[in-house]
């Protein structure tokens, strides 16, 4: 059976393990190696398992382990050219494959996908696991554009950013320069615009949801939950019967959808 589980999720540090049957692949590495280890090990994952390990982009957030976990243990690393290109200028990884669409590993496909963020060759991801199940993968966007409602269309499950509430934001105490980053069309997604690309989804026939990156600063998982909760009641969607929904913990130990 396929799982998805966002080991780490939030504003301090990334990584979301897919697997099946004791294979699997990984996106993103921002957290230590150490931890990622021990977050694998705590659900009797091998890392040693990991067929690749795919990247969304160069923010330390989502870079801050590459390195040592990449070699340690002698994992393919995957990004979009942009993004390979800058790990490799920064020193993050010796060796990472370019690709600007679909790489087959193990019996996994994975498709990368644009999304809006204020870096180059910021990416989401599709992956399909060996037993056929559809999962995506869609953090670091400012913006939900028709390509990528168009990609995450017809998944079983995905991870989809709910960064900040609206209000937490605005009158929270990051400069105004950094809310409007985040509040940019290459920033972050926020509860509502989330909520509302769930509820198309769930409307499209996907039943499984993790909320992702959420703010340590500017959200709450309660909030971001009730969110979307409210924004799929209105599509006359009943939460246990259509979907299912979770957010994954900001502090990392998030929940494993099957």
């Amino acid at each position: 059976m396929a799982i998805l589980c966002p080991l780490f999720s939030g504003s301090t540090g990334n990584a979301t393990y897919i697997g099946y049957e004791g294979v699997g692949v990984m996106i993103d590495a921002g957290v230590t190696a150490k931890r990622i280890d021990d977050a694998l090990s705590a659900h009797e994952w091998d890392p040693d398992g990991l067929l690749g390990l795919f990247i969304t982009h160069e923010h330390i957030d989502h870079v801050r382990g590459l390195s040592v976990f990449s070699r340690k243990h002698a994992i393919p690393v995957f990004a979009s050219e942009g993004t390979g290109r800058t790990l490799k200028s920064a020193g993050n990884v010796e060796d990472v494959t370019f690709f600007s669409d679909c790489v087959e590993i193990g019996g996994f496909t994975v498709t990368r996908f644009d999304t809006s963020h204020d870096c180059e060759g910021s990416s989401g991801y599709i992956i399909v696991t060996p037993d056929g199940k559809r999962i995506g993968v869609c953090t670091d966007l400012g913006t939900v554009t028709d390509g990528v409602k168009q990609m995450l269309t017809g998944c079983d499950a995905v991870l989809i950013e709910s960064n900040h509430d609206l209000a937490m934001l605005r009158n929270g105490r990051y400069p105004a320069h950094l809310k409007r980053r985040i509040r940019s069309d290459f920033g972050h997604l926020s509860n509502p615009v989330s909520a509302d690309l769930v509820a198309y989804l769930a409307s499209t026939g996907t039943t499984r949801f993790i909320l992702g990156h959420l703010s340590q600063e500017n959200n709450t998982p309660e909030l971001a939950l009730d969110c979307a909760r409210t924004r799929l009641a209105l599509c006359g969607l009943e939460e246990g019967r259509d979907y299912f929904l979770t957010a994954a913990a900001p502090e990392g130990n998030g929940p494993v959808v099957i």
